[in-house]
């Protein structure tokens, strides 16, 4: 019997990384695709060897994550993923990558060799981690990476979960993912995601799309993702955060991550903002709406971090 392929949804495809996937042109570009994969194999081939994350920066979504990873990067302190050259910030390996297996995953990280030399040159502990948003919204993320690094620091922040839905909404009609105006895609995230979260609990396997790329409005949901990693991890070493308030006083914050790494003192040379794109600024009946939709959910974060977030 054949499967009618009509009714099937079909997805742009995107790389492991979660960006959309582009097929390599030209001999330099070729040549650089190659090389990547001949290192990926190279750093499986050797993962036994390889240090574990002392760190993770888990979300929010369009919430500022990849400036205050590349912020942390920048401290003398902490060291990038392997290879270097990729300048990659996470490796969204207990989200979409876990079927890769732990080898693919540790092969993300510098050898322990390397890491114990350049630690020993330096004359005091190196630190390496990743950053991945969408850790926090997934709902096996929290429960994988407790099994695989208990060890690590958990840094999350998190953003006014109604510009997050707009900058996320934004950022995936760039990239060419949403084709769907803003209202539209909001009217249409229910029909989208509906039954995929059970899905994806009900197999650990599965993957959902519009799960990680269509939740402009359940991925501002915070409490669930919190209320996870917040039963996985002491407290001691999870770090909450505003997105605002790294907005608003960046080095701040930076000094706050920083302590709360176990790290010395540092400013980077400018606090520049990555991936920053206009002010969001929408339809006021819009953010009436979604501050309706969002407010209980707001009530129940204030409850689990002890403090008010001044976002309604």
């Amino acid at each position: 019997m054949m499967t009618d392929t009509s009714t099937v949804p079909q997805y742009p495809e995107v790389t492991p990384y979660g960006a959309p996937k582009k097929t390599p042109e030209g001999l330099s570009a070729k040549t650089r695709a190659n090389a990547q994969v001949a290192l990926r194999r190279f750093g499986m081939a050797t993962a036994g060897l390889r240090v574990r994350p002392d760190y993770l920066i888990i979300g929010t979504k369009r919430g500022g994550t990849t400036s205050l990873a590349r912020w942390v990067l920048e401290h003398p302190e902490v060291r990038p993923l392997f290879p270097s050259p990729e300048n990659r910030k996470g490796a969204y390996y207990f989200d979409v990558n876990y079927g890769r297996g732990d080898a693919w995953y540790r092969s993300h990280f510098p050898t322990r060799m390397a890491h114990n030399l350049r630690c020993k040159r330096a004359g005091r502990k190196l630190l390496v981690g990743e950053a991945t948003p969408y850790y926090l919204y997934h709902p096996h993320a929290a429960g994988r990476a407790r099994r695989t690094t208990p060890q690590s620091k958990i840094i999350i922040l998190l953003r006014n979960p109604i510009d997050r839905a707009f900058g996320h909404w934004g950022e995936r009609t760039r990239q060419g993912i949403e084709t769907l105006g803003f209202e539209e895609a909001l009217d249409a995230e229910q029909l989208r995601c509906e039954g995929e979260e059970d899905m994806m609990l009900h197999d650990p396997g599965y993957v959902s799309f519009p799960h990680q790329h269509y939740s402009y409005v359940d991925q501002g949901r915070y409490s669930r993702g919190l209320k996870r990693w917040m039963d996985a991890y002491p407290s001691e070493q999870l770090l909450i955060l505003r997105s605002e308030d790294m907005y608003q006083n960046p080095s701040a914050i930076y000094r706050q991550v920083v302590d709360f790494l176990g790290i010395s003192d540092y400013s980077p040379k400018a606090f520049s903002a990555w991936n920053k794109k206009s002010k969001d600024t929408f339809d006021p009946a819009l953010r009436a709406r979604l501050t309706d939709e969002l407010t209980e959910d707001i009530q129940k974060v204030e409850e689990l971090v002890g403090r008010s977030m001044d976002w309604v």
